[in-house]
């Protein structure tokens, strides 16, 4: 009962902070959209993507390696186990880091060539590059508080995190912004980095506080053990993760190319990318977020049931959830759908936005139940399952892409997302009731 009530007040926490986190960050892609203009927004879309494989190549593996070994060790009533494991996890996340960073600096010039097409100074690389030991470091003790069901301090971390970027982008915007869209998209990324910085810190404070001692020891009895568990984990988690995030950033960066040679010139595709990817999937996005925050908490408690065998336990709560994620999946389906223009002329005062919220809206009930499906699989030891169906589906999401947007214009790439969200979620729901049968095998478990 006790666990339960542990679990029950940190979904409530996290729903909590989501939604509100998720409101000021509407407003504020609202204040940027407002700002900066359509182009700028597929400008900054692009660089976004970069930036997005810049933290997977940093931190791949590291959170979910934290989360996993950290809570089979408290699992095992081994505490002591626990901090070890999640020192060990902060280390590698640091070299990881490190090597991310390095990789980065030498292909600066690559990358803003040939990935952003000169549309911005490789001054941002080189800010990116500062950036990603922070995140990495703070993705392992994140995954270490959701561990050990403290998740209020990730919340706390978020929104300190929130404020310092909503203060510096607003400080940045208003310095650079007359200077044109290289500029804009440079203001916002810096102010990303302060943010993750400063947030990192905060983290950091937090996780010594919960340690009651020093984040690095300078003895581990058994190192080699850790060091081999967090491994096996994080290599498989890491490679899949590059590789996927790879073909993910590369699909980005053709669309564009892609909806040229239908007959769109430079500008305007840019601009119907930026609706799309910068206006209407956030607002698509906006439940999701409350899902994806749950979710992350159904990592450690699947991990645990899995470690103690509880079989009959897994089956039933996997049920549960996922009927109920379908549930409210529907309800909010419809709910964009029947309010789409409202929405569109409320958040961004522009009605054509309305069309595509009500083309996608249909696709929130394939992510809700995919990012669920997932987290369950992630619990249950099946991450590179995970990662190796997301690469399946970016490869065919680029083949789509290629070929189809270049004859269809926009509507091709909107096909192209329907295709990818569908193939991710029915290879992933396979996999989840595959293992789910093979544990009727093994036993029933309590």
């Amino acid at each position: 009962m006790k666990v339960l009530k542990i679990f029950i007040l940190n979904t409530i926490i996290l729903f909590v902070s989501t939604v509100l986190l998720q409101i000021i960050q509407m407003f504020f892609s609202i204040y940027i959209s407002n700002t900066i203009g359509e182009e700028a927004v597929g400008v900054f879309s692009l660089v976004m993507s970069v930036y997005m494989f810049g933290i997977t190549l940093a931190s791949a593996g590291i959170n979910i390696s934290a989360t996993r070994i950290v809570a089979e060790e408290l699992a095992c009533q081994n505490e002591i186990g626990a901090k070890k494991a999640a020192r060990r996890c902060i280390f590698f996340s640091l070299v990881f880091s490190i090597c991310a960073s390095l990789i980065f600096l030498m292909s600066a010039d690559f990358i803003t060539v040939h990935c952003l097409h000169n549309r911005i100074s490789k001054n941002v690389i080189y800010l990116i590059c500062l950036a990603l030991p922070f995140i990495s470091m703070s993705s392992a003790i994140n995954g270490y508080f959701t561990a050990v069901r403290r998740v209020y301090k990730n919340a706390f971390a978020k929104f300190f995190e929130e404020f310092v970027k909503i203060a510096c982008t607003a400080i940045l915007l208003k310095s650079f912004m007359p200077d044109g869209i290289n500029y804009a998209c440079y203001s916002l990324i810096l102010a990303d980095v302060i943010s993750e910085i400063t947030s990192f810190i905060h983290l950091y404070f937090l996780y010594i506080r919960d340690e009651h001692g020093t984040l690095i020891e300078s003895r581990y009895k058994d190192l080699d053990s850790y060091n081999k568990r967090i491994l096996r984990i994080a290599i498989p988690v890491a490679l899949t993760s590059y590789l996927r995030s790879g073909l993910s950033t590369i699909k980005q960066l053709i669309i564009p190319s892609s909806l040229q040679k239908s007959g769109m010139n430079s500008s305007n595709s840019l601009i119907s990318y930026g609706i799309v990817n910068g206006m209407a999937m956030p607002i698509i996005m906006f439940p999701v977020s409350l899902i994806a925050s749950f979710s992350s908490l159904l990592i450690p408690e699947f991990s645990r049931y899995y470690t103690q065998e509880k079989y009959k336990k897994i089956k039933s709560v996997s049920s549960f959830i996922l009927i109920c994620t379908f549930i409210f999946s529907i309800i909010v389906a419809i709910l964009i759908f029947v309010y789409s223009d409202e929405l569109s002329n409320f958040i961004y005062h522009k009605s054509e936005i309305a069309k595509y919220l009500r083309i996608l809206s249909p696709l929130v009930i394939v992510m809700y139940l995919d990012i669920i499906i997932d987290s369950i699989l992630k619990g249950l030891d099946a991450q590179v399952d995970v990662m190796v169906v997301n690469v399946i589906d970016c490869l065919i999401s680029i083949a789509f892409i290629y070929f189809l947007v270049p004859i269809l214009g926009f509507s091709g790439y909107i096909i192209s997302i329907f295709i990818s969200e569908i193939i991710n979620f029915s290879f992933s729901g396979y996999r989840l009731l595959k293992i789910l049968k093979n544990m009727g095998h093994l036993g029933s478990g309590t």
